[in-house]
């Protein structure tokens, strides 16, 4: 290798995406590509295992050109070296995808006619949730199903029950993971035969049995941790009124938005900053970052990044597997190993790793909508926002351009999927998000000083709770305000996603662009 392609080299592996990149799109290909893969046949073939036979006949092909070209004089054989390592990490990630794929349940086994079905029983798999009017609903595991006449008989899989108003406390407080037995009817009027969801609707509720000790700790935790923002501290008797501003911290810091104000869950919805509102990595680096912050000089960054892992573990736990914010976790600590130098890692990579992570623990969620507008706005963020923030730098303030980038690169690449969904799309909350998520995190930052001055005896809780009045009432208005600005309304979101793509390539042109008019005129300083 001569000396003058050694820069060439280096600048051209800087610029190569890395293995994980290859796993991630070869994983995304076969999970969300599963059921066309398996519903296409070629002269009663499948594709599926004979696309996996081809990306490893391939790799064999590549690896005995390059074995060959190495015994060649003065032969260099780098490129062929990571087209082979590019090619094998594509291969195991589409090998992980459709393993992943067919572990994703699918619909309930009822062992009954769903008509005939009068109770079911199962397990509580996440925390039951309080609707609008007060009854209530929560994803139930089952174990067996009861019909007409005392007819019973072992069910699985996973419905969708809603409880009546009454059940809704009890329920809470033995929380996930309890046994119940619910007498009640599947809603018939919302179910197709060929639907995976089914809907049961509870006249009636029983715990039949607790669940396992450690979850009786995260919910009694849980209970503790959310009255303290329901209670007045320092008021007893019948006027300790709970703090207004208490029902958004709950569900900023716990993700429980079950006494959240109607208008103002709306108005984040109407200003396209719902997103807020789910627990991510936004909210967990809010509270990760204010850990570390306090041990960080006792501890050093090492320590306090060992610490900041074991708290997100425990954060995770009390606040709930959401797609988003196990996202945002698993990255954290995959970072954590940067940070004590085992992993060498850019944010993209660490991004891919944890679309592979998560895919395998948890493979049921990449077919939910969080999940895929999660990486999606990471995604965007982290290629077009970093794209369009080149292109600010030196014209905007870097406050506004860091912002800006982040909100327009996660909006064009949600707008496809939100478009599909929702049939609209709300692009004031590219700017409404540059106010609304920077406060949210000041309303955060104060609200966790409430809650650990909560468990003081020193009267500092009205001087905190007068400043989080205030943030929330600035909060209000602010939804408000860009909540009026309306929507856009979609009817083909192909087109969007056309538009999508064709707005990527633009800016993409232009940084390149900009990048070489740059250069020519440094050139002459």
């Amino acid at each position: 290798m001569s000396p003058e392609s050694v820069p060439v080299l280096i600048k051209l592996q800087k610029r190569l995406p890395t293995p994980a990149l290859y796993a991630a799109l070869g994983m995304a290909a076969s999970y969300y590509g599963y059921p066309f893969i398996v519903s296409v046949s070629f002269g009663g073939f499948i594709p599926g295992p004979f696309i996996l036979l081809g990306l490893f006949f391939l790799l064999m092909v590549l690896i005995g050109l390059q074995r060959t070209l190495e015994s060649l004089p003065g032969m260099n054989t780098t490129t062929l070296k990571k087209s082979g390592i590019f090619l094998l990490a594509l291969t195991a990630g589409f090998s992980l995808g459709i393993a992943a794929r067919r572990s994703v349940p699918g619909p309930a086994e009822l062992g009954l006619e769903r008509e005939k079905i009068v109770a079911v029983s199962g397990i509580l798999r996440e925390d039951p949730r309080t609707l609008h009017g007060g009854s209530g609903m929560g994803i139930l595991e089952l174990k067996g199903c009861s019909g007409q006449g005392g007819l019973r008989t072992s069910a699985n899989g996973r419905i969708t029950v809603f409880f009546p108003a009454e059940s809704i406390p009890r329920l809470k407080e033995f929380g996930r993971a309890c046994e119940v037995y619910a007498d009640g009817a599947f809603v018939t009027s919302m179910n197709d035969n060929s639907s995976n969801v089914y809907l049961f609707r509870a006249s009636s509720v029983h715990v039949v049995k607790p669940a396992p000790v450690f979850e009786v700790f995260r919910t009694s935790l849980r209970i503790v941790l959310l009255e303290k923002f329901q209670n007045r501290q320092g008021i007893k008797g019948g006027d300790a009124k709970p703090p207004v501003w208490g029902s958004l911290a709950s569900a900023l810091l716990l993700g429980v938005r079950d006494d959240l104000d109607v208008a103002l869950s709306a108005g984040f919805r109407d200003s396209g900053c719902s997103h807020i509102l789910a627990l991510s990595g936004m909210h967990l680096a809010v509270i990760s970052g204010a850990l570390v912050f306090l041990i960080r000089r006792p501890l050093g960054i090492r320590r306090a990044s060992i610490v900041g892992a074991a708290f997100i573990l425990l954060y995770v736990f009390v606040a709930g597997a959401q797609p988003s914010l196990v996202r945002a976790a698993i990255m954290y600590l995959i970072g954590t190993f940067a940070v004590l130098g085992l992993l060498r890692g850019k944010p993209l990579s660490l991004l891919c790793m944890a679309f592979i992570i998560q895919l395998l623990l948890q493979s049921d969620t990449g077919v939910s909508l969080s999940f895929i507008l999660s990486y999606l706005a990471l995604l965007g963020i982290l290629t077009l926002g970093e794209t369009m923030r080149s292109l600010f730098r030196g014209r905007l303030p870097e406050i506004i351009a860091g912002g800006l980038s982040a909100s327009i690169g996660a909006f064009v690449f949600t707008a496809p999927v939100v478009s599909l969904y929702f049939a609209s799309l709300r692009p004031i909350g590219i700017v409404a998000g540059l106010i609304l998520a920077p406060l949210s995190s000041v309303f955060m930052i104060f609200s966790m000083a409430a809650l650990a001055l909560s468990f003081l005896p020193f009267p500092l809780w009205d001087a905190l709770d007068f400043v989080l009045t205030r943030i929330y009432r600035l909060l209000e208005s602010m939804v408000s305000l860009a909540g009026h600005a309306g929507g856009i309304s979609i009817h083909n979101a192909f087109a969007v996603l056309i538009f999508s793509l064709l707005f990527w390539s633009l800016i993409f042109l232009l940084e390149k662009w900009d990048l070489a008019r740059r250069k020519s005129i440094a050139s002459f300083d």
